[in-house]
């Protein structure tokens, strides 16, 4: 059975239920930053709870994922529009059209050469993009993969999770692509964050586990209690842990290095929590599509 350790949760308005508040990050401003994937906005709330949002055009971009850039601003994807955004903490954005057409990115991170990676869920393939917007684009050796989430691994390769060819890729600098199966059929892994143990982690919502692959490919699975919990997305904490959304349980969930599960519920009923950050003073927070961000102090 998963241990119910307590928590203080706080609750923050920050959309219309209809925003769809999506993908959030811990900016460098030490505030948090969200997609307000329907409304085609980018957002910001401060630890207190006060909220700005600045509009894209059109709205109907879609931004989806959104990350903390080398340049300080905050960099996203927009997977409608088929373009990546920036943000100052200004709030001044422009945006980057993809070369491909409907490409449809999705996942986004700093790789260790200080450019951006990203996903092209819709085209199979990754793309990288520099500070001052210069794009290169590498091709899946697989067709129908739809690239998802990627990560910064601690061997100078981006892992990214591939939901519908059930597996995992990491690219190194040069675009070399390496895919490691997953053993269980039809996980389809989304969410994927680097570990503080030289692994990667990373969630399987159709399978209700979360995953562990080290860089020479060695793969553990560890079963949700509430194998229909649906996990989506995952990030570290400072500690070593790793805390992911249950999207269909409406909780918030935590794994130790050593695979022990910890769960949180969540106060308001049916609030479908997707993305996941570590804000500042270790605080956890994830969106949810109703229209606030949670706050996790763990006690």
């Amino acid at each position: 059975m998963p241990r119910r350790p307590t928590a203080s949760i706080a609750e923050f308005p920050v959309s219309g239920k209809d925003a769809g508040p999506y993908g959030i990050t811990c900016g460098p401003d030490g505030a948090l930053w969200f997609t307000m994937v329907h409304h085609g906005r980018i957002g910001r709330v401060t630890p207190e709870g006060d909220v700005t949002s600045y509009p894209l055009q059109p709205a109907s971009t879609g931004p989806s994922t959104i990350t903390t850039g080398p340049d300080d601003a905050l960099w996203f994807t927009e997977f409608r529009a088929h373009r990546i955004g920036r943000v100052t903490t200004a709030g001044e954005v422009e945006s980057f059209v993809l070369p491909t057409p409907d490409a449809g990115p999705f996942g986004i991170a700093t790789g260790p050469d200080d450019a951006l990676w990203f996903t092209e869920a819709g085209a199979d393939r990754i793309g990288r993009i520099t500070t001052s917007g210069q794009i290169t684009e590498f091709p899946l050796p697989l067709s129908g993969a739809f690239p998802s989430a990627i990560a910064a691994g601690p061997d100078d390769r981006l892992w990214f999770t591939m939901n519908q060819a059930n597996a995992i890729g990491a690219i190194g600098p040069g675009g070399d692509i390496t895919v490691h199966p997953l053993p269980t059929p039809a996980a389809a892994p989304v969410g994927i964050t680097a570990g503080a143990d030289d692994a990667l982690w990373f969630v399987e919502i159709g399978a209700g586990q979360i995953g562990r692959i080290t860089p020479d490919g060695k793969i553990d699975e560890f079963a949700l209690p509430d194998r229909s919990a649906r996990p989506h997305a995952i990030t570290t904490d400072t500690g070593g842990n790793c805390w992911f959304t249950e999207w269909g349980a409406n909780r918030i969930g935590r794994i130790t290095p050593d695979g022990r599960i910890d769960e949180y519920d969540l106060p308001s009923p049916s609030s479908e929590p997707h993305g996941i950050t570590q804000g500042p003073g270790g605080t956890i927070w994830t969106v949810q599509e109703i229209g606030t961000i949670a706050r996790l102090t763990p006690h």
